[in-house]
């Protein structure tokens, strides 16, 4: 009998840490309805039909740690939620996106779980999901689902919604140098890093490429005249504005010729070795409708090469070559190229694919070169005949980084300053890549901004080149900061009065702040939003803020639960009690050690280099403190409390009450004493309260002296609202 489809109960995204993982994910509450009473074992021939479906399962690890792990938990019997969740994140994989992280977990209530999985993209993760249970249910009810259109919608997603393969390389290669990012739009205009620290990209663009140095490089004849100029080797040419001009200038530099625009890209009516006065009057017409003007220059002999430079050294190369199809006597021109070209699955028009398709009537360049060889598109070439279609160059999909030649380096380099650009694509033609360029006759034809990365990153031959990592480094040299202090506040105990205090403390330390809490949204001391604002579009407001060189943020138990951080890391991180001021209860989150998990969410995120401010009266936070990646500061009324002994024992640092004084210590010494009678403007503020701000400014490096100043000079009423 067919079992019925399970359902899903609540679907979120979840954009920051949380209480499952650093990263994105898709929680989704499952109700499993009569699927509770049958584990994967106990369905006829269950295990079969999955894996058929999705044989390489087999690589996921599991609970188990092994090579098939998931399998052997599937023939033991394990239940639908859990093959859920393994069977999106291989729908993921599968549609290259590439994902690991994932876990399914049982309720308080029967038959409802929880199915986390890591999802880079909420759309592209909704429909996952959706897809997933489809597949699962034909699965369990031997019924038909076809995975390769599954796969198929979920890479059309991916094109629409995600990263673009060059963006998506950069991005990954920041987040293995730990530097955070933010996606700023729909397309591919990212931030690396926080508030002042940020760069900006867009695909292979910065915001260090000036447009300026973009207007230069779309305009090839001044291009080459400031390359020429610098010495720079160039081929001869000059602009011309009708076909008549464009013959009369090739004769006068010498045949053959190239004719292209003065402002095209990606190739697009670039027509060479042009001989004859009518291959250039046509070449002259098409290029002009892909460009404001016309240029006619002098063909290079030699092949036809890419180099990426970043910053002011080369780090990568390709390598074009000829294209041609050959003939077999029954087939027609687009007939030979479908099969011979078009077919390869590395071939199509997105970005991600390596090789463009070629269709002859959108190509008068190859149009031109078949009419060369007395072709035309409706041609049916001899078994054999080796037909060229871009005999010069075409495809620069083959690396060559090791071969190219120092010199040849140094002068695309060169070429890159000359324009203006820190990250360029230098298009050159030469015979030999492994010998200089005035030795042998070879030319630099154009300078590109905006690179496509594809080419570098994933080589139709050669080694992949990691010219993600090098524009990372480029804009964050490896001993240059990219973050900014952030410091996160979780609790019930007047955590937004910390907040504001922690800024206040910052502020007058010299540093431009953002605030996000309960009391509303401000910068620098000034309420511009008087919204409640402890949430995570708030945070990402105030991380995207390029003026803002410290933010303080207080968050919500609420909030981690069905949001996440709006930060992936902070330098601080406060924890003042367990309990919420919200009912968590409707988000099955119910027992004391489920609460513990939420809270722990901010001391799981502080940095290596950072620190955990705990309020150790309470034991639960105590047992946090071996959860702190970075060091740990206690706070207490009580300076005898075991927690504060044995921390103090150990020379790490406490704060804690001595009569009427706020007292800051470190193992056996005592660093410094605040009155709080002295504190005449908020006599009102509670001890606790107070000592986790002096404890929170304390790890932020803010002198002793001046914590006390602030203290006594705060005054939560005097914020104007703009």
């Amino acid at each position: 009998m067919k079992k019925k489809k399970f359902e899903f109960l609540k679907i979120t995204y979840l954009k920051g840490p949380g209480i499952w993982t650093y990263v994105p994910i898709i929680e989704a509450w499952v109700d499993l309805g009569e699927l509770e009473d049958y584990p994967s074992h106990t369905i006829p021939g269950f295990y079969e039909r999955l894996t058929g479906m999705l044989p390489s399962l087999v690589e996921h690890h599991c609970g188990v740690g092994e090579h098939g792990g998931f399998l052997k938990r599937l023939r033991e019997g394990t239940w639908s939620g859990h093959i859920l969740e393994h069977a999106v994140i291989e729908l993921h994989n599968l549609a290259g996106m590439p994902v690991t992280f994932g876990k399914a977990r049982e309720t308080d209530e029967r038959g409802i779980y929880k199915v986390v999985f890591e999802s880079p993209q909420e759309q592209v993760g909704r429909q996952a999901l959706h897809l997933g249970r489809e597949l699962v249910m034909a699965a369990i009810n031997d019924e038909p689902f076809d995975v390769p259109a599954a796969v198929e919608e979920l890479k059309e997603l991916i094109d629409d919604h995600y990263l673009g393969p060059s963006t998506a390389h950069i991005v990954q290669a920041a987040i293995n140098r730990k530097i955070p990012f933010i996606r700023l739009n729909d397309v591919n205009l990212v931030q690396l890093g926080y508030g002042c620290q940020q760069r900006r990209i867009w695909t292979a663009e910065t915001d260090g490429t000036s447009a300026i140095a973009e207007s230069i490089a779309s305009d090839k004849q001044l291009t080459k005249t400031l390359l020429k100029s610098c010495g720079v080797p160039v081929p001869e040419g000059e602009e011309v504005s009708n076909a008549q001009e464009a013959w009369a200038v090739a004769q006068d530099i010498g045949l053959p010729v190239v004719v292209k625009p003065s402002d095209g890209n990606h190739g697009r009516g670039v027509f060479i070795n042009l001989q004859t006065q009518a291959e250039i009057e046509t070449a002259f017409a098409e290029a002009e409708k892909q460009g404001s003007s016309v240029i006619v220059e002098r063909f290079i002999q030699g092949d036809a090469f890419r180099l990426l430079v970043v910053g002011k050294q080369m780090v990568a190369a390709s390598r074009g070559k000829t294209i041609s199809v050959k003939g077999n006597g029954q087939h027609a021109m687009q007939e030979l190229i479908d099969e011979q070209i078009n077919s390869d699955s590395r071939c199509g028009y997105e970005a991600e694919y390596p090789l463009s398709p070629i269709v002859l009537r959108r190509e008068p360049t190859v149009r031109l070169e078949l009419q060369r060889q007395g072709l035309t598109p409706e041609s049916v070439p001899e078994a054999g005949r080796v037909v060229m279609l871009k005999p010069h160059g075409g495809n620069l999909e083959y690396d060559c980084t090791d071969q190219v030649h120092p010199e040849v380096a140094r002068v695309a380099a060169l070429a890159a300053r000359v324009v203006g650009l820190d990250v360029a694509g230098i298009d050159l033609v030469t015979p030999d890549i492994t010998q200089p360029l005035h030795t042998q006759g070879g030319a630099i034809n154009e300078v590109n901004a905006g690179p496509g990365l594809l080419m570098h990153i994933k080589p139709l031959e050669g080694q992949p080149r990691p010219v993600g990592r090098a524009i990372v480094d480029h804009l964050f040299p490896p001993k240059q900061s990219y973050r900014i202090p952030v410091v996160g506040i979780t609790g019930s105990q007047h955590t937004a009065r910390i907040a504001r205090l922690v800024a206040w403390l910052l502020h007058i330390s010299g540093r431009q702040v953002g605030l996000a809490c309960q009391d509303g949204f401000f910068l620098d001391n000034r309420c511009v939003d008087a919204q409640p604002s402890a949430h995570w579009e708030a945070g990402q407001r105030v991380l995207i803020n390029r003026s803002v060189e410290a933010a303080v943020f207080e968050h919500q138990q609420e909030s981690i639960v069905k949001e996440g951080l709006p930060y992936d890391r902070c330098m601080v991180g406060v924890v003042t009690d367990m309990l919420s001021t919200q009912d968590l209860t409707g988000y099955y989150i119910r027992r004391p050690d489920q609460h513990f998990t939420v809270v722990r969410t901010q001391v799981d995120v502080v940095l290596p280099e950072g620190t955990a401010v705990l309020n150790a009266s309470d034991p639960q936070i105590v047992e946090m403190a071996d959860l702190c990646d970075g060091k740990v500061i206690f706070y207490a009324l009580d300076a005898q409390l075991p927690a504060m002994v044995s921390h103090r024992a150990q020379g790490e640092r406490v704060v804690y009450l001595n009569q009427h004084d706020i007292v800051m210590a470190q193992g056996g010494a005592e660093i410094s004493r605040i009155s709080l009678q002295s504190l005449s403007k908020n006599k009102s503020d509670k001890p606790e309260m107070v000592m986790a701000a002096v404890a929170t400014a304390w790890a932020l490096d803010i002198k002793p002296e001046l914590i006390g100043a602030g203290l006594r000079t705060f005054n939560a009423e005097t914020s104007k609202t703009y």
